[in-house]
């Protein structure tokens, strides 16, 4: 096909001369362009294409949306109906799967006992609707012990650093741990209202949820409580993160939608104004128990479903290296009116960087208990059987003395009793007419009996058995015995509370999950430098200080989850620090008080309580290290001293009469010096060290920041090595000057020399009476060797003559033995 342009003059094509006047046509829009592109002809059978004009449309239509556009806009009508009527059938499957769960729930917040049913005519009118409080009680006392440890008076916020620790890390890490205790506690003013409210909602639902985004009006993060009856997942959805469908359920106006709408967030279709639907049984019930209704004069009735998703949509197919789609589906958000059965957005949920194309999250789960499912578990599911019975029993044991107190019963046909509807007052006496007979033939009261001491004991067996469970029992902690062992108090400490330390280690982990996406948040939408004012001054956070190199961690204790508990382990290591303080070093007893003031909630403990002494050796002047010398107190050298002054200064001292009569200062002195030799020579050695060997060790010591810390100090002894090898020969010959300089100055003193002869003398003596001793010791080794022999030959001798005995005895005895027999044989042949 040719396309031919006849347009303006042949210099400027948009200008068209009419007369002595001059025409300029204005620029097309692009949606005119694309709608005379209808009207080319086609000529023949073959397409002829300018590369120009083929240039041109291919840039028109890469420019027609953006990643971050509504694609609510590009998608036919059709298409964005049938999408919502399958979502929105989904979500009220996902809505059936649920509803035995949300039963349970519903029933639970009927037995918090918020209000009085005083409207009971069963099994009599004005009956007691009186609720037993053990739900209400242990709902509360949950949530007050949560919401203190979960949310401190400074900031929920810690940080840890993740690989080995720098100066920069190190301070990167207080940046960002200051930054999010100040933006939570001070800019997101919601976040704790919302968190209040969903501890209080945590122990009835089981499941409870946080969403956390960044909003465009308020300009801020957001990090909103969901409460679990607005949230739906599908049935076989095992958790937030591997869930392909999340539903947000929000109960917006029309004009609130309409803002949405002119923003350009919504697209732009006709909302209808429709009556007011029927609320689920939770809604309905959350307000009864609060004493509201809802408004019908507001038009604050439409349900929007926030789908998070994952859809082949089409013309945004995922696409393979070759352009053919991949039949993958991908994240979106969908945003669809349930009344209008409309779609009013469509947006991708996928960082455009991400080749994966996983979809991001926005929401955390917290649970009481796990559950068998998606949904937790909360005291409605536990113990609200035992609620029932408990309300059941209690309402028996009130009706029955209300019962006992006013009896009823009948009365003959004909008794006529004055003004009997009406109860009898204290001192009354009222008038009966009677058909004769006395009033006991007349009246017959029926047979109540007092309220029962069986069921009296059965409910006290049913509330311990659900504060047991709830872990609301007092813990009598004070009662325990002082003298009872460490071990012993905390065993009993861990069994009585075993149950809400696993529930705190589950919130533990989710608000984990809640500060790692608020970090994302802000490493997305914060500028890269952010000032902010605090009460201390300016401080500054960076968009580069939220990086993988800083854990983001709530400043709770996973395995504390109360004061009582804090207070009674830091008081049973106060105990053992106390029995033996030797072992713990010269700060045990300070860092055992201190923990013990902390777990008190003590403010400005460092005030109340001195740390000790601070013992480190510190670097001192030549002088003053001298006195501490001839006090007999040891020196310590540092590398940062001057060396070789110091050496002259112990030199000098070395050489003094106080010095030369004293060997033990000798000694101490010359052990000193030694230190400031070895420093010494290693500065020589670093000296005299190659530039190729210097930049070799320099480079090692940059990448030791990038390993462990057991693999740096591998690297740290092998450069201490390569050193010493260095050091060496230059130590030996300082310390070969240093002793020939102090020997040389005591042979020119006559007294020095004196002192020598009579160290020689006295060497002389003690050699002498060592060689006396080794004398007397060898003669008594030898008398000892000889009596050893004569002992030795007496004992052969006595053998000797024993064995000439035996032999002795030996024959007698043979010849004894012969004559007998002879005189036996003589015998027999006499007979």
């Amino acid at each position: 096909m040719a396309v031919e342009r006849v347009l303006g003059t042949e210099n400027n094509p948009d200008i068209i001369e009419s007369g002595s006047a001059v025409e300029i046509i204005p620029e097309q829009s692009r949606s005119e362009a694309i709608s005379e592109s209808d009207n080319i002809v086609v000529m023949n059978d073959e397409v002829l294409l300018d590369e120009q004009i083929a240039s041109e449309l291919a840039n028109m239509e890469n420019e027609t949306e953006d990643f971050f556009d509504n694609l609510a806009e590009f998608v036919d009508e059709s298409e964005l109906s049938k999408l919502a009527s399958n979502l929105i059938d989904s979500i009220h499957g996902d809505l059936e799967s649920r509803s035995e769960w949300e039963k349970t729930y519903t029933d639970g917040l009927k037995y918090l006992g918020m209000k009085f049913d005083d409207s009971r005519s069963q099994p009599f009118q004005g009956s007691s609707g009186v609720i037993h409080p053990i739900l209400a009680e242990a709902t509360t006392q949950f949530q007050a012990q949560a919401y203190k440890e979960l949310l401190p008076a400074k900031g929920p916020v810690k940080t840890q650093i993740l690989g080995a620790r720098t100066v920069q890390t190190e301070s990167q890490a207080e940046r960002v741990q200051e930054f999010m205790n100040y933006y939570i506690m001070n800019v997101m003013q919601d976040y704790d209202p919302e968190l209040d409210q969903l501890l209080f909602y945590l122990p009835l639902a089981g499941s409870c949820f946080k969403k956390i985004y960044f909003d465009f009006v308020l300009q801020r993060a957001i990090s909103k409580f969901i409460p679990p009856e607005d949230l739906i997942v599908p049935y076989e959805a095992p958790d937030m993160s591997s869930a392909e469908r999340i539903t947000h359920s929000i109960t917006m106006s029309r004009n609130e939608i309409k803002k949405q709408q002119l923003s350009g967030f919504y697209i732009d279709v006709d909302i209808p104004e429709g009556s007011y639907e029927s609320r689920d049984e939770v809604t309905t019930e959350i307000d009864e128990i609060e004493g509201t209704s809802p408004s019908y004069t507001e038009d604050r009735n439409r349900t929007i479903y926030e789908v998070h998703t994952i859809l082949d949509l089409e013309g945004f197919e995922d696409k393979d290296d070759m352009g053919e789609p991949t039949g993958l589906k991908l994240p979106y958000i969908v945003t669809i009116d349930e009344q209008s059965n409309q779609i009013l957005a469509i947006r991708r949920n996928y960082n455009p960087n991400d080749p994966t194309k996983n979809k991001i999250n926005y929401f955390v789960q917290y649970k009481f208990l796990p559950g068998l499912g998606f949904y937790g578990l909360g005291l409605s599911h536990m113990i609200g059987g035992i609620s029932k019975a408990t309300t059941s029993i209690l309402r028996q044991l009130i009706d029955a003395g209300t019962l006992a107190n006013l009896p009823a019963g009948f009365k003959a046909r004909g008794m006529r009793i004055r003004d009997e509807a009406d109860p009898l007052q204290p001192g009354e006496f009222r008038d009966i007419d009677t058909t004769g007979g006395s009033l006991r033939e007349n009246l017959i009261p029926l047979p109540i009996k007092e309220p029962s001491n069986v069921l009296m004991q059965l409910l006290g067996l049913l509330v311990d058995s659900g504060k047991r469970f709830a872990s609301i029992g007092d813990m009598n902690v004070g009662d325990m015995n002082q003298a009872m062992p460490v071990g012993t108090t905390v065993a009993l400490l861990e069994r009585g509370t075993k149950v809400m330390s696993a529930i705190h280690k589950r919130l533990h982990y989710s608000q984990r999950l809640e500060f790692n996406l608020l970090a994302k948040v802000f490493a997305d939408y914060l500028p890269p430098e952010y000032p902010y004012d605090t009460g201390s001054g300016t401080r500054e956070i960076k968009i580069s200080d939220f990086d993988d190199r800083i854990d983001i961690v709530p400043v709770s204790d996973p395995n504390i989850f109360s004061q009582s508990q804090r207070i009674t382990m830091a008081q049973e290591l106060l105990q053992m620090v106390q029995s033996n303080p030797e072992i713990h070093g010269p700060t045990g007893i300070y860092e055992a008080y201190y923990r013990m003031y902390s777990a008190l909630g003590v403010d400005n403990v460092d005030a109340l309580l001195q740390p000790p002494a601070d013992n480190t050796p510190k670097p001192l002047d030549a002088g003053i290290e001298n006195s501490g010398l001839l006090l007999g107190q040891p020196a310590q050298a540092f590398a940062e001293q001057n060396h070789e002054a110091h050496v002259q200064a112990h030199q000098s001292l070395f050489l003094t009469q106080v010095v030369k009569d004293n060997p033990q200062l000798q000694s101490l002195i010359i052990s000193h010096v030694m230190q400031h030799l070895q420093f010494f020579a290693s500065q020589i050695a670093e000296q005299q060290m190659p530039p190729e060997m210097q930049e070799q060790i320099a480079q090692v010591q940059m990448q030791m920041q990038q390993v462990t810390p057991e693999e740096a100090q591998q690297i740290q002894l092998q450069i201490q090595m390569m050193l010493d090898q260095m050091s060496s020969p230059i130590l030996a010959e300082l310390t070969t000057q240093f002793m020939e300089s102090i020997s040389q100055s005591n042979q020119g003193d006559p007294l020095v020399a004196i002192r020598q002869q009579e160290l020689e003398l006295k060497d002389k003596e003690l050699d002498m009476d060592q060689e006396q001793f080794d004398a007397k010791q060898q003669m008594q080794l030898q008398t000892s060797a000889l009596d050893t022999q004569m002992q030795q030959q007496r004992l052969d001798m006595q053998k000797a003559i024993a064995d000439d005995k035996l032999q002795l005895a030996i024959e007698r005895m043979q010849q004894q033995a012969e004559l007998k027999l002879m005189e036996l044989q003589s015998k027999l042949k006499g007979n």
